[in-house]
């Protein structure tokens, strides 16, 4: 069920940083997109064995687009992924495995500059 990491809590003081900036289509809301990416951010801090920093956070954000220039496929496979997502556990699970290790040791502007390719960044569930 995945690797826990030290301080995960703090991941939800520093996403307060992000709080009125994310880049949201009509009918997302900010909590939905908060919690969907934390589950991103806290799998990267994991992934380097420490607490979460403001640069998990930042590429979560970046990756599924709520930092801005999200192509509009993006925009549209995200809204029904992160729909209501703060209310369902086996959501925000599914939001961060689609997240593989590759894609989460790259940087924000890494990921940034793949963004129009972000098929390559995300693993899609079937049916999607």
């Amino acid at each position: 069920m995945g690797v826990p990491g030290p301080d995960q809590g703090y991941a939800l003081r520093l996403a307060r940083r992000f709080e009125g900036r994310l880049e949201l289509a009509p009918g997302e809301s900010e909590e939905d997109a908060v919690v969907g990416c934390l589950g991103v951010a806290l799998k990267r801090a994991a992934l380097f064995g420490r607490a979460p920093v403001i640069h998990d956070l930042e590429l979560a954000f970046v990756l599924w687009g709520f930092a801005g220039d999200a192509p509009a496929d993006l925009v549209e496979f995200r809204q029904v992924l992160f729909r209501s997502g703060s209310h369902h556990y086996w959501e925000q699970r599914m939001i961060a495995d689609c997240v593989p290790e590759s894609t989460l040791r790259l940087s924000a502007l890494e990921v940034h500059a793949r963004l129009a390719s972000w098929r390559q960044l995300i693993d899609v569930p079937s049916g999607h």
